[in-house]
C-alpha cells in the first residue's frame, strides 16, 4: 500500500516533492502519462512508477486503490481536477493538490456534498498556493473576528517561474482580475489597484491580481470582502493597467501559442542555487467597520521549496489520519500555525497596524 498517488510525477514542483518525500515518511507511487519520464523518475527517487491516463477511469481508480490518497500535480488543472476529483469520490481517497486557480477552487467546492458522503477530504491549494496566504488569513481574521475585509499579498524575490506556472499564467491572460465583494466572486480590471506593502524587511510595491485566496480566504475566515496583490516593479504596473486595451488580443489562440512556445524554450524552474538563494514574503490585513486593522505577515524559503514542503507536511497529516470529510482549505483545517511546520517560515503578528 503507498501513502500517495504523485500524479503529474515528472513536472517541475512534483520532481522537488518526490525528492523531499523521503524526508517526511511519505512513500509515493509516482504517475503520468509519459512512460519515459516515469521510467527517469523511478531510477531518480526509487519509488515506483505507473504510466496512466486521467481519461482511463479504471485504471485510475485501480491505482487510487493502492494509495492512501492523491498529491495532484499536473497542470493546468482547470483540464485535470474533474477526472481525479471524480476518482478520488469513487474510490473513497482523499484528495490534494497544488493548484492556485479561483475557479478550480470554486469546481472543487462544488463536490463537498459528495466528498462528505464518501468519507473523503477534498484538500486544493496545498503549497504556496495557498497555504502561507492562507494561514496569515486565518491568523488575522481570529485576531480581530469582526472584520469585514481582507487585504494579501505576496513577493517572491530572487526566484523565476517553472514551466507549468508559467503555461497556466499564459492561458489567463487577457481575462481580467477577480475580487471578492460582499461575499460573491466578481470580475474586475487586472491591476485596478496599487499598494505600497510593510512586509517587514522591506516595502514593496504590489498590484492586485487574481489570486486563489480570493477563493479559500472567505471559506477559512468568513470575511466577504477580499483583495489580492503580488509584488511587481512599478513600471510593470503601468504597463499591466493598459492590458485591457488588448485582452481580445490576448486571448487568441495564436498569441498563447506563441507564448507557450518560448516558455518551452526556457529552464524547467529554478535550479538549486536559484531556490536556495531565494524568499519568499507574504502579509494579510483584515479591517472592521469600526476602522480597527490587524495585520501579520511572514518570510521563508523559495516559493516552489515551500510548495514541496507543505504539500508533505499536509500529506503527512492525512497520512496520521487528521482528516475531515469535505472540501477544506489548509488553514480552515489545520490552523494558522500550519505554515510554521514549514523549514525556514518565521511568522510576525497577528498585531494592530501601525499609522
Amino acid at each position: 500500500m503507498h501513502d500517495f498517488l504523485l500524479y503529474g510525477a515528472y513536472g517541475y514542483t512534483a520532481r522537488l516533492i518526490a525528492r523531499m518525500a523521503s524526508a517526511y515518511d511519505i512513500n509515493l507511487l509516482l504517475a503520468g502519462r509519459n512512460e519515459d519520464e516515469i521510467r527517469r523518475m523511478e531510477a531518480q527517487t526509487g519509488f515506483p512508477g505507473i504510466v496512466l491516463d486521467l481519461n482511463d477511469h479504471q485504471k485510475l481508480d485501480e491505482a487510487l486503490k493502492t494509495c492512501g490518497g492523491v498529491i495532484h500535480a499536473a497542470g493546468p488543472f482547470k483540464d485535470t481536477l474533474k477526472p481525479m476529483v471524480e476518482a478520488c469520490i469513487r474510490t473513497g481517497r482523499h484528495y490534494l493538490d497544488i493548484n492556485g486557480d479561483i475557479r478550480c477552487f470554486e469546481e472543487i467546492r462544488g463536490y463537498n456534498e459528495a466528498a462528505k458522503t464518501s468519507g473523503v477530504m477534498l484538500l486544493p491549494g496545498a503549497g504556496f498556493d495557498v497555504v502561507p496566504t492562507d494561514c496569515l488569513a486565518r491568523a488575522v481574521a481570529d485576531r480581530l473576528p469582526d472584520a469585514v475585509s481582507l487585504k494579501i499579498a505576496f513577493a517572491s524575490l530572487g526566484s523565476s517561474l517553472s514551466h507549468g506556472t508559467a503555461t497556466t499564467m499564459a492561458g489567463k491572460l487577457g481575462e481580467g482580475g477577480m475580487i471578492r465583494k460582499e461575499g460573491k466572486i466578481i470580475r474586475r480590471p487586472f491591476g485596478e489597484h496599487a499598494m505600497e506593502v510593510d512586509f517587514g524587511s522591506e516595502r514593496l510595491f504590489t498590484m492586485s491580481i487574481p489570486w486563489g485566496d480570493v477563493s479559500t480566504a472567505w471559506h477559512t475566515t468568513g470575511i466577504s470582502n477580499i483583495e489580492t496583490f503580488t509584488h511587481v516593479k512599478p513600471s510593470v504596473y503601468r504597463i499591466m493597467k493598459w492590458q485591457g486595451l488588448f485582452n481580445p488580443f490576448l486571448r487568441t489562440s495564436w498569441f498563447r501559442n506563441l507564448l507557450r512556445k518560448r516558455i518551452d524554450r526556457q529552464p524547467a524552474g529554478p535550479n538549486d542555487g536559484m531556490r536556495a538563494s531565494a524568499r519568499s514574503l507574504a502579509w494579510a490585513e483584515v479591517l472592521n467597520q469600526r476602522g480597527d486593522r490587524v495585520c501579520a505577515w511572514l518570510s521563508g524559503p523559495e516559493v516552489y521549496d515551500m510548495t514541496s514542503h507543505a504539500a508533505l507536511i499536509i500529506a503527512s497529516r492525512v497520512k496520521a489520519g487528521d482528516i475531515k470529510p469535505g472540501y477544506q482549505t489548509p488553514a480552515g483545517m489545520y490552523g494558522a500555525d500550519l505554515v510554521l511546520d514549514i523549514p525556514g517560515v518565521v511568522m510576525h503578528g497577528p498585531e494592530v497596524c501601525p499609522g
